[in-house]
């Protein structure tokens, strides 16, 4: 079963989850400060790391920070007593798969538990390091493209955007289907975060690598 590291200084709070993951058959391992999740989830031995962001030691979201820049694509799910709306985008978009806030109820943490985990179980069965478009290569492990030999740094935003185009080439998705998965929860329906977002990879990737169905929504040039 997958192995999870849970990152929570409150004992009471770690224990919980932890009998709780163990009952439904997962491994885990729990560490109450930054500097160990860190170099644990560096180590690529677990599948999942659940974080709090209010660590003794440094902040959850420094934590998040360094395991981005150093091209780790451990799943991340943030659980927190912040509900502070600019901490939820910041750690969102500093790269983290799901954010839940304190209190919480135990069914839906292993909810998102399992889809994180399915998420990568469906990836690893036909995983490869890059995808390809025209003169676009995404790096699936550095989380970075290269456009006409030149490497872009793109926010985890964008590069989840990116890699759904390039997973689905010439496949129409509609805005709904992009929110659903790149911003899941966080975003109203009826918000233009996708269109800003397609606007943002254009200008990086190329005016034309990503045409709009009109009515419908985006698809992959093919």
């Amino acid at each position: 079963m997958p192995h999870i590291l849970i990152a929570e200084d409150e004992p009471r709070i770690a224990s919980f989850i932890e009998k709780g993951l163990k009952s439904h058959g997962y491994t885990t391992t729990t560490v109450g400060d930054a500097e160990q999740a860190l170099s644990l989830a560096l180590s690529d031995g677990f599948e999942l790391l659940i974080l709090d962001l209010g660590l003794p030691d440094r902040d959850g979201l420094d934590v998040l920070a360094d395991l981005r820049g150093q091209g780790s694509s451990l799943p991340i799910i943030i659980l927190t007593a912040r509900d502070d709306i600019q901490d939820k985008v910041s750690g969102l978009e500093g790269g983290a798969d799901d954010y839940m806030t304190k209190p919480f109820r135990f069914e839906e943490l292993l909810a998102r538990v399992r889809v994180r985990l399915r998420s990568v179980s469906s990836r690893s069965a036909s995983e490869t390091l890059t995808l390809n478009a025209y003169n676009v290569v995404l790096d699936l492990r550095t989380r970075k493209a290269k456009v006409d030999e030149q490497w872009i740094e793109l926010p985890a935003r964008e590069f989840i955007l990116a890699e759904t185009f390039f997973r689905h080439p010439g496949q129409v998705l509609s805005r709904q289907q992009l929110l659903d998965r790149v911003w899941g929860y966080d975003y109203d329906p009826g918000s233009n975060i996708v269109d800003v977002y397609v606007g943002y990879l254009r200008k990086k990737l190329g005016n034309s690598l990503i045409e709009t169905v009109r009515g419908v929504g985006y698809r992959l040039k093919t």
